[in-house]
């Protein structure tokens, strides 16, 4: 049975993948966004399996705008949105325009599309699949600390749905090559210094992320909730 699928920001990076790997399997995707242009050069790169939304998930309104244009039925929500706030400085305001950036872009783009459309995940089969980030368990300051926020609510969402047969889990990744997170900051020296860090002695990339959250979204990890899937390399444990 082809699925309804919505993945946010998958115009690029491992958003980008997740919507592929669902369109190649022949599930209907919903590739969701801030960025117009962004979404439709992917949407016709990844075929016609894949439609486009514009929202910023971080504004109620734009997400109660945007819910008539979402299926009726979502069978799997992929919430890969997320970003590092740029604010830099000292002294008060500084600091709460950092914190509160990263809260709006870390987590309410999760959890207000959620808990919009959680009356629509199918009974007995939907799946949430959540991207955080390794920085959740290393630290990271108001970055990390928004990613683990989403593990606290992860499980409060788990136990929510469990009776209806829905799951809730975490994908965490390490440094991925291939996203606009770092920017030119992930530069030849840095990304030898990342991949030092890890056991495989490399960085990941989007599709080895994507194939994490396919499998978490599969009928076979129908037994799995309420989880924390890390994939670093190795780099949570250190060289």
């Amino acid at each position: 049975m082809t699925r309804n699928v919505v993945v946010t920001g998958g115009g690029t990076g491992i958003g980008y993948e997740v919507a592929r790997r669902f369109a190649e399997a022949g599930e209907r995707v919903v590739i969701v966004g801030r960025r117009r242009a962004v979404l439709e050069r992917a949407a016709v790169e990844l075929g016609e399996n894949v439609s486009t939304l514009v929202c910023d998930l971080a504004d109620p309104d734009a997400v109660e705008h945007a819910l008539d244009s979402l299926p009726a039925t979502v069978d799997v929500l992929v919430n890969n949105a997320g970003s590092r706030e740029t604010v830099i400085g000292a002294g008060p305001h500084a600091v709460l325009a950092r914190w509160r950036g990263d809260f709006e872009r870390n987590v309410l783009t999760v959890v207000l599309l959620t808990e919009s459309i959680r009356e629509r995940l199918t009974p007995g089969s939907g799946r949430v699949v959540t991207v955080s980030s390794i920085a959740a368990l290393r630290g990271a300051g108001s970055y990390g600390a928004a990613k683990a926020s989403l593990h606290a609510w992860n499980n409060f969402l788990a136990a929510q749905l469990g009776p209806s047969g829905i799951t809730a889990n975490i994908v965490a990744p390490g440094t991925v090559s291939g996203t606009e997170f770092f920017g030119p900051r992930l530069d030849e020296a840095e990304v030898s210094r990342r991949a030092a860090r890890t056991l495989l002695g490399r960085i990941g990339e989007p599709f080895e992320v994507a194939a994490a959250v396919h499998f978490l979204a599969s009928p076979e990890a129908g037994f799995i909730t309420g989880e924390i899937l890390h994939c670093n390399g190795g780099e949570l444990l250190g060289r």
